[in-house]
C-alpha cells in the first residue's frame, strides 16, 4: 500500500482508492488490490464522509501530488447499528445517511472525472440488507436500499465508460460485527460462523479482474450456515 505522495513515482501500477480500508473488509480489501495496485487506503483520520468539506479536501490533495486517473474505487466504509423505528431518531438517520450514501454518492461524484480517464471500475460494499430488512434494521437497511439505488443509476449512466458492481456480503467476522452481536446480547460470539473478510475481498477482486468486455453488476457473499 502507498501514501497519496507516491502518487508520481512513476511506477505504473494502476491506482485503486478503498475507504474504510483501516480494518475489516476494507483492510483486506486493501491488502489484496496491493498485490498488483498501489492502493490508498483511506479511514476516518483522512477523509470523513458526513462532510462534504473535508471529501473535497481529501480529493483536492490526492490531486495535488499527481492524481489524474483511478483505476479502483472501493466505497467500504460504513456505519451499521440495530434500532428499532421507535428508537430511531433524526440524528442517528442523518448520520447513518450521511457517511453509507451521501459520502458516497460525494466521493463518487469528485473522482469521475479520474474514473472516466481510466475507464476504471467502482466496487460498492453494500450488505444483504441491501436487499430486505429487518426488525431493529430500518436505518441501516434504508441506507443499503438507497445505496443500491445509487449504484443502479450510475451504473446505467456510466455503461461502457467506468464500471460499477455492488457487492452484498451476509454476515462477515470483523470488529463491526461483533459489536453488533454483542448488542444483540449474543456474548458467545463464534466467528468462525461468519464470511471471513478475505472472502468479500476476493468478490471486489473478480469485479476489477473481469476483461474489458464484462461487467460484474452484483454478488452476493452469504455464510454457508446461513
Amino acid at each position: 500500500m502507498t501514501s497519496s505522495t507516491d502518487l508520481t513515482s512513476g511506477t505504473g501500477l494502476p491506482v485503486a482508492l478503498v475507504t474504510g480500508g483501516s480494518r475489516g473488509i476494507g483492510a483486506a480489501v486493501a491488502r489484496d488490490l496491493a498485490r498488483d495496485h498501489r492502493v490508498i487506503a483511506w479511514s476516518s483520520r483522512d477523509v470523513d464522509l458526513r462532510d462534504p468539506a473535508s471529501i473535497s479536501d481529501a480529493v483536492a490533495r490526492l490531486r495535488a501530488v499527481g492524481l489524474d486517473r483511478l483505476d479502483v474505487l472501493v466505497h467500504s466504509a460504513g456505519l451499521a447499528w440495530d434500532r428499532t423505528v421507535e428508537d430511531a431518531d433524526w440524528d442517528g438517520w442523518e448520520e447513518m445517511f450521511r457517511v453509507n450514501v451521501f459520502g458516497v454518492a460525494e466521493l463518487t461524484r469528485l473522482l469521475l472525472p479520474e474514473l472516466r480517464a481510466a475507464h476504471g471500475t467502482l466496487v460498492a460494499v453494500n450488505s444483504g440488507s441491501g436487499f430486505h430488512s429487518a426488525p431493529g434494521a430500518a436505518q441501516y437497511s434504508g441506507t443499503k436500499f438507497a445505496l443500491r439505488a445509487f449504484t443502479d443509476a450510475l451504473r446505467e449512466e456510466e455503461r461502457g465508460v467506468v464500471r460499477v458492481s455492488s457487492v452484498h456480503p451476509g454476515r462477515v467476522d470483523t470488529d463491526m460485527q461483533v459489536a453488533l452481536q454483542h448488542g444483540r446480547g449474543n456474548d458467545d460470539y463464534d466467528g468462525s460462523r461468519y464470511v471471513r473478510p478475505e472472502s468479500i475481498a476476493a468478490a471486489v477482486r473478480l469485479a476489477v479482474d473481469t476483461t474489458d468486455e464484462a461487467i460484474v453488476e452484483e454478488v452476493s457473499v452469504r455464510p454457508v450456515r446461513g
